[in-house]
């Protein structure tokens, strides 16, 4: 893989480590200045996010009638600029809108654009089989982020508990090294870095993916209250635009020309970019429509967003736990899916 993919999809389970900027006072502003501007998305490299692409190049927000500017960001640095009240909204995951809400960065979940579904792996060394062997081993994980998350929901299915393992902290982009060193049985990484562990460490093998528990994460578009009060027949008609994304992507005959726009939009090869959309499972509205509804468990973006939340405070990534409903409003996928 480039580097340009490996820079940015490196930051994309970023579930802490930075501190969210309190919400500047022209996020409020007047109705009057909000209609004079169009609504300004933030989004980055991930699959689901960068599937936008497709609808930009098509023109199909003009053919709404919605005016909207796509701004291309690293991933953390999109949270910052939507905190800071630069943009209108981001394309980040649920724990992460929670993370920014918490630092002063508040935002409503509006729309489910996928959710992860073989990217984020734990890989284990040659001779480590199955979760089971790791008891009573070293395994590394960049503490806090969403690899951390899927560690111990992994080790809790087969009768483990955390302490049954030894954590070593390590950064993400380091765990091809970290693994090939053999100091520990095994490491929590995303794609593309997962398979450059896999490729560094002859006869190793994912333990464990985001396929095995779908809804871990799931990827959104989060708004700022104040551009969603202001403008929600617009936000209503860009989340009609998802649905048009979605089928244009996973329809056979116009899937060579979406891949080839979202590979161009990231700087890698059609062929290679295929492999990462694979391990994402978009969502149509309908499906968001199913997901959007309140229960428990990872099922449910309410479940698995409780989920995160308790996560997060657990590990220090905020003190107080976020009211879940607060960060949600189904209203406009339902609207859209109907």
């Amino acid at each position: 893989m480039g580097q340009i993919m490996i820079s940015t999809t490196a930051v994309k389970r970023l579930m802490g480590g930075f501190k969210a900027l309190t919400l500047a006072a022209t996020l409020v502003g007047t109705q009057a200045s909000w209609a004079a501007q169009p609504l300004k998305i933030g989004y980055s490299d991930w699959p689901g996010w960068v599937a936008w692409q497709v609808a930009i190049d098509k023109g199909w927000f003009k053919q709404a009638g919605v005016d909207v500017k796509f701004e291309w960001f690293d991933y953390s640095a999109s949270m910052d600029a939507f905190s800071a009240g630069k943009i209108d909204a981001v394309t980040m995951t649920n724990g992460d809108t929670l993370v920014t809400g918490a630092g002063g960065g508040k935002g409503v979940m509006i729309l489910l654009t996928d959710y992860s579904n073989g990217n984020d792996m734990i890989v284990g060394k040659p001779g480590i089989k199955s979760l089971k062997d790791l008891k009573g081993k070293k395994v590394a994980v960049e503490v806090g982020l969403v690899e951390h998350l899927l560690l111990l929901n992994g080790l809790k299915k087969v009768g483990l508990k955390e302490s049954d393992v030894t954590l070593v902290n390590a950064k993400t982009n380091e765990m091809p090294q970290v693994l090939a060193s053999g100091d520990v049985a095994a490491v929590g990484a995303w794609q593309p870095i997962a398979g450059q562990a896999i490729k560094g460490a002859p006869g190793a093998k994912p333990l464990l993916t985001s396929a095995d528990e779908p809804g871990l994460i799931y990827d959104v578009l989060t708004v700022s209250p104040a551009s969603l009060a202001a403008h929600k027949a617009e936000w209503q008609k860009v989340v009609l635009v998802w649905d048009k994304v979605v089928s244009y992507i996973e329809d056979p005959k116009t899937q060579p020309d979406a891949v080839k726009i979202m590979a161009a939009r990231v700087g890698v090869p059609a062929d290679a970019y295929m492999h990462f959309l694979k391990g994402t499972k978009l969502l149509s509205l309908s499906e968001g429509k199913k997901v959007m509804v309140k229960a428990d468990g990872f099922k449910s973006l309410y479940g698995s967003s409780k989920i995160a939340d308790d996560f997060n405070v657990k590990n220090a990534v905020y003190k107080e736990a976020q009211k879940i409903d607060s960060y949600i409003d189904p209203s406009l996928t339902n609207a859209a899916a109907k």
